[in-house]
């Protein structure tokens, strides 16, 4: 018997792993870590596992699995018998495809750069300098950063009205990695707040009982 365990870090990707898990009914461990409190930095611990030190990271007896998309393909291609993958020929399985890549790919850089511009005027940026990293930061912010993320949302809402989900008409990995993309966005974007497909598309995996019991599973989650 196969003994899987996740290594989970809080407020992170790798709850969106924690919920296919649910889904799947898979059996599973979980070993948790807790982020620095000062640089909000994976701990060393996570290097034993993979040498990168993220989260999520994956391990089924000897084969280790880190990246969300490739941890969710892995997943549903070994224990989905058939399920959350449309058929790769279809247009749901190429949809499936490009929001599976999209949501790294594209999508959360300028969500990472929207937070790391939001914390140069803080430690460990020395005093003197603070007052011209945050005048700096918030130029880049308005002028490229608000801008691109706005154009992504728009790009987001706009599929969703097709079927509420990302790959035809049933929920996919496709929408198991576009979650946390979401919940990210509209944790940090007032913007996304304001577009109604994404907060129905959220409101829906939020009531869904193994997201809950994905959440009882990993401890507080900021973005949920």
């Amino acid at each position: 018997m196969t003994m899987i365990t996740l290594h989970h870090l809080d407020n992170s990707r790798s709850q969106r792993i924690l919920w296919l898990l649910e889904e799947l009914h898979c059996s599973y461990s979980v070993r948790a870590y807790r982020r620095d409190p000062g640089s909000l930095l994976a701990p060393p611990g996570l290097k034993a596992v993979h040498p990168l030190g993220k989260a999520p990271v994956l391990t089924d007896d000897d084969i280790v699995v880190a990246e969300s998309a490739a941890i969710i393909e892995y997943l549903i291609d070994t224990y989905g018998q058939g399920r959350f993958k449309p058929p790769a020929a279809t247009r749901a399985g190429r949809d499936y495809t490009y929001w599976l890549h999209y949501a790294e790919g594209s999508a959360m850089p300028p969500l990472v750069m929207s937070l790391v511009f939001s914390r140069l005027d803080r430690p460990p940026m020395p005093l003197l300098l603070r007052p011209l990293a945050g005048m700096i930061a918030r130029g880049v912010q308005r002028r490229f950063l608000d801008p691109q993320l706005k154009l992504h949302l728009e790009h987001i809402d706009a599929h969703l009205a097709t079927s509420g989900w990302f790959a035809g008409e049933d929920i996919s990995g496709a929408d198991i990695q576009m979650s946390f993309v979401l919940e990210a966005a509209c944790s940090r974007v007032p913007f996304a707040r304001t577009l109604p497909r994404i907060q129905d598309f959220l409101a829906r995996i939020h009531a869904r009982p193994a997201y809950r019991a994905a959440l009882e599973k990993g401890g507080p989650y900021a973005y949920a």
